[in-house]
């Protein structure tokens, strides 16, 4: 019992709450997007593209979140540099869980990237601390 419009449905209520009520029938119009949603639409034209969603950029994410925990890269925000060497290790540990996971499912490309990316971090995990 929906109508389409250019900006959405239009609802037509035409059951009756008893009796004795015979409402006219409502319609509800279209809700129009809040400010904040229309203004995070122009925010988000503000980025850059970003990078093709694949195994080899999902690693390389995981792997800069790891670095990030070792102290090799600074905040953002304040150019800080903080070692969480618990949050290192347990992010470490999930790329293994993956590597476990995806045995013999990647291709001979991904399977030596995450290796080498898995042996990297671990140097690095060492030096740090």
């Amino acid at each position: 019992m929906a109508e389409a419009e250019d900006k959405g449905f239009v609802f037509k209520d035409r059951r009756k709450l008893s009796q004795e009520d015979e409402e006219p029938v409502k319609e509800a119009k279209p809700r129009e997007e809040p400010a904040q949603t229309q203004e995070k639409k122009t925010d988000d034209q503000a980025y850059p593209p970003l990078p093709e969603v694949n195994f080899s950029t999902f690693i390389v994410s995981l792997s800069t979140e790891i670095l990030f925990h070792l102290g090799e890269i600074a905040h953002p925000g304040t150019g800080e540099r903080q070692k969480d060497l618990v949050l290192a290790k347990h992010a470490i540990d999930t790329l293994a869980m993956i590597q476990d996971k995806t045995q013999g499912n990647l291709t001979e490309e991904e399977k030596k990237f995450l290796e080498s990316m898995l042996y990297d971090l671990r140097m690095c995990f060492i030096r740090t601390s």
